[in-house]
């Protein structure tokens, strides 16, 4: 096997498996960018925002994002419960990086519909 191959065969090291593992939904990416946007959001104003995520499946992303570092989750002691969610540092550092793959996807792939 050529050696500049090898990187990509060590399931654990492969450096594009562990930047897709981090991103393997459309989700991650699509609140990523919300929060990136809108610095800091509810978690209700993100479930209407996405009418088309569940509840159980967006409580999973941020958790996800949030231990990856790459959002922060507080909790306001009121009742009812008030918890935000905003960015991290480390997040914001991949605003750039997602901007540049979505306007690769409008000039190359068009618009949906």
């Amino acid at each position: 096997m050529d050696e500049r191959l090898k990187k990509y065969s060590d399931v654990e090291h492969c450096p594009v498996r562990n930047v897709i593992a981090h991103f393997s939904t459309k989700w991650g990416l699509l609140v990523l960018s919300m929060l990136g946007e809108m610095r800091s959001m509810r978690f209700n104003e993100i479930l209407h925002t996405l009418p088309d995520i569940s509840p159980k499946v967006l409580s999973f992303t941020l958790k996800s994002l949030e231990t990856d570092g790459l959002v922060v989750r507080k909790a306001y002691p009121s009742v009812p419960p008030k918890v935000e969610y905003s960015i991290t540092a480390k997040g914001d550092s991949l605003m750039p990086i997602i901007g540049s793959l979505v306007s690769w996807g409008v000039s190359q792939l068009g618009r949906p519909n």
